[in-house]
C-alpha cells in the first residue's frame, strides 16, 4: 500500500485522473431518475476531464468546472431533466480544495462566492432541495478547513525541513572549523616544542663542530648539551602529545611555572646565550593555560635570540604579575652586522611595529589571541628586538577577588 501511495505522490496528474475517474462514476449513478442522461453524462465528462488537470492548470480547471456547473443550472432550468441537484457540484468541492491548497487564498475566496451565487440560483431558480443546498455549503466550508490546516501543516514542515537543512550545514561548517583549529593547535605546540630543541641544537652543533679541533673540553660540552636538549625535547613532545589528547584544550601540564621558566633559561645559557631573568609575582598561582602561554612566550623569544643574535647573544626576560593580567617581555641585543634577520622583522625604527610573517611570532599571536591577551613584537628604535605579551587573569583568579570570596 505504501509504495503505492508514493508512486502517486510522484505522479500527481495520474491520482488527478483516477479521482476524476471515481467522481465521474459516481454521477453516473444517479442516471436512473434522469430524463436526458446524455446531457448528464456529456456534463460528468467534461467535469471530470476538467478536474484531472486541477494541479498542472488550477486557475483554468477551476473556472472550467464553475462554467460547466453553471451550464447544468441553466440545463436543467431549459430541460428539467433531473429532481437531484445539477452535475458538478462534487466536482467544484475538489477545486475549492485545490485553490485554498495550492494556490492564493483571495483566489479561492472568490471562487467560494462564486459557488455560494451557484447554490442560491440553484436553490431559487431551480428550486432545490435546501437539504442539497445546506450539504454543499457544509461541504465547501470543510473542504476550506481541510485545505487551510494542511497547507499550514506542508508550510510547517517545510520551514522545519529548511531549519534543519541550516542546523545540518552549520553542524559540518563547525565541525571544519572545529578540525582546523585543532590542526592549528597541533602545529602550533609541535612548532613550538621542536623549533625550539632543534633550533638549540643546531647552533650547540655548529659550536662544537669549529671548537672540535681547537677546544675538545668545549665541544665535549656542546655534544653533551645537544644530547641534553635532544632527551628533553623528547620528554617535552610526549607530554605534548599527551596534553594534545585530551579533551580540554586549555588545560596545561603542570610542570609549567617558574620551574620550567628556570629551566628554559638554563638550557639557552647553556648554548651561549646570556640571559638575565626577572620574575615578579605570584606565577605558580595562574592558571595552567596562562602558565602554558608565558612559557612558551619565553621559549620562543629566546630562541629567536640565540639563532639571530651574533656572536655573543644577550637577552632579558621580565615577567610579572599583576591583579589582572600577567605580563611578558623578552628584549634581545642588536644583532651583529651581516647577521640573519629574525622572522616577522618589524619596519626599523618602529618601536613594536612588526606584523609578522615568520612562524614563530605568528604562532606566539595566536597563542596569546587564544587566551585573550595581545601580544607586540618588533625591533626597537636603539636597536635589538623586544616580545612583549599581555595575557589577561579570571577576574575569579586574582587576589581581589579571591580575597572576596573567602
Amino acid at each position: 500500500m505504501r509504495p503505492l501511495t508514493t508512486w502517486f505522490r510522484s505522479h500527481p496528474f495520474a491520482a488527478d485522473g483516477l479521482l476524476a475517474a471515481a467522481l465521474f462514476a459516481l454521477e453516473l449513478t444517479g442516471l436512473a431518475g434522469v430524463g436526458e442522461p446524455v446531457v448528464t453524462v456529456a456534463l460528468a465528462l467534461a467535469l471530470a476531464t476538467a478536474l484531472a488537470w486541477r494541479r498542472r492548470a488550477p486557475l483554468v480547471s477551476a473556472w472550467a468546472i464553475y462554467a460547466l456547473l453553471v451550464l447544468g443550472i441553466v440545463a436543467d432550468r431549459i430541460v428539467r431533466f433531473s429532481d437531484a441537484p445539477p452535475p458538478g457540484q462534487l466536482f467544484a468541492v475538489v477545486m475549492l480544495y485545490t485553490l485554498v491548497l495550492y494556490r492564493d487564498r483571495r483566489l479561492a475566496a472568490l471562487y467560494a462566492a462564486a459557488l455560494l451565487v451557484a447554490e442560491l440560483a440553484s436553490r431559487l431558480v431551480l428550486g432545490t432541495d435546501f437539504v442539497f443546498t445546506a450539504f454543499f455549503l457544509l461541504l465547501y466550508l470543510l473542504a476550506w478547513i481541510t485545505a487551510a490546516y494542511l497547507g499550514a501543516r506542508r508550510a510547517y514542515i517545510t520551514e522545519v525541513s529548511a531549519r534543519l537543512a541550516v542546523a545540518e550545514a552549520d553542524r559540518d561548517r563547525r565541525a571544519v572549523d572545529a578540525v582546523s583549529a585543532e590542526r592549528t593547535r597541533i602545529a602550533r605546540e609541535l612548532h613550538d616544542v621542536v623549533a625550539h630543541a632543534v633550533s638549540v641544537m643546531i647552533v650547540q652543533a655548529d659550536g662544537a663542530g669549529y671548537a672540535l679541533r681547537a677546544d675538545p673540553d668545549r665541544a665535549e660540552a656542546a655534544l653533551r648539551n645537544i644530547s641534553a636538549t635532544g632527551r628533553s625535547a623528547l620528554a617535552e613532545l610526549r607530554r605534548t602529545v599527551a596534553l594534545l589528547r585530551t579533551d580540554d584544550a586549555g588545560t596545561a601540564h603542570p610542570e609549567y611555572g617558574t620551574a620550567a621558566l628556570a629551566r628554559v633559561v638554563e638550557m639557552m645559557r647553556a648554548a651561549g646565550l646570556t640571559v638575565s631573568m626577572e620574575m615578579t609575582g605570584d606565577l605558580d598561582a595562574v592558571p595552567p593555560s596562562i602558565a602554558l602561554g608565558v612559557h612558551r612566550v619565553v621559549q620562543e623569544s629566546l630562541t629567536n635570540a640565540l639563532r639571530h643574535g651574533g656572536d655573543r647573544p644577550r637577552a632579558a626576560v621580565v615577567v610579572t604579575r599583576a591583579d589582572d593580567a600577567v605580563t611578558v617581555s623578552v628584549t634581545n641585543t642588536p644583532r651583529r652586522p651581516g647577521a640573519t634577520p629574525p622572522p616577522d622583522t618589524a619596519v626599523p625604527g618602529v618601536e613594536l611595529a612588526g606584523s609578522g610573517s615568520g612562524f614563530g611570532v605568528i604562532g606566539m599571536r595566536e597563542r596569546v589571541a587564544v587566551l585573550g591577551g595581545d601580544l607586540q613584537a618588533g625591533s626597537l628604535p636603539a636597536g635589538g628586538w623586544r616580545v612583549r605579551a599581555v595575557l589577561p587573569l579570571d577576574p575569579a583568579d586574582t587576589p581581589a577577588q579571591k580575597s572576596l570570596g573567602a
